[in-house]
């Protein structure tokens, strides 16, 4: 096998390995929001014991890119696929992350009712994975103006956020006693906006993989 199609079949294999982990990442999210809504205490607990999976995918990511530049020494698109690949799976892997944030936070909560609807928190946790899954086939299909659309997604969730936040806010002012709930939904509305922010990055990646510059879609 020559070099360039040993090189080629290499970055194959990582970008299977990057898709793997992109599915478990926003399953991992789905099924954490999905605890918290149900208050399941089980569910939340797999979210949590399923973390490790994630970050051994990215490590096993970030060896494979390191020893293909090593090996390889790539220059120009090659070398930027393999920066984007080896940045893709960080962010993947934060998703996990705050998808155990999630969890925790409905463990806090466990059985106690909702004080107030969570209607803003689903529509916003809906749109994020819808987010990534979307920018994760621009991704694989590299599709610039796929990625391009991304920015409108992270719009909205955006002023989910704030509207969420300011109720939330508000809230705590006429219910004080239930500052402790109000603050664990508060800590979730902020987990699912940071992954709309890495799904971004991913987009952005994808635009600097293709135009070699980096352009900020925020």
């Amino acid at each position: 096998m020559a070099a360039r199609e040993r090189f080629d079949h290499e970055i194959e294999a990582i970008q299977s390995e990057l898709l793997k982990l992109s599915s478990r990442s926003i399953k991992a999210l789905e099924t954490s929001f999905l605890a918290l809504v149900e208050k399941d205490i089980d569910k939340a607990k797999e979210v949590i014991q399923q973390d490790s999976v994630l970050n051994k995918l990215e490590e096993d990511i970030n060896d494979r890119v390191i020893k293909a530049m090593t090996r390889q020494q790539p220059v120009a698109k090659d070398l930027r696929r393999l920066v984007v690949l080896l940045k893709a799976a960080s962010d993947l892997e934060r998703v996990g992350d705050y998808a155990v944030n999630i969890a925790k936070e409905s463990l806090h909560i466990g059985k106690e009712r909702f004080i107030t609807s969570i209607e803003l928190l689903e529509d916003m946790c809906f749109k994020t994975t819808e987010m990534l899954k979307h920018v994760i086939e621009a991704f694989v299909e590299e599709n610039m103006s796929k990625a391009k659309e991304v920015a409108e997604y992270d719009n909205q969730i955006d002023k989910m956020y704030g509207d969420m936040i300011t109720h939330l806010m508000r809230l705590s002012s006429v219910a004080p006693e239930s500052i402790s709930q109000i603050t664990y939904l508060s800590f979730v509305c902020r987990y699912i906006e940071r992954c709309a922010d890495h799904a971004t990055n991913i987009a952005e990646y994808l635009l600097y993989l293709k135009k070699g510059q980096r352009i900020d879609l925020n």
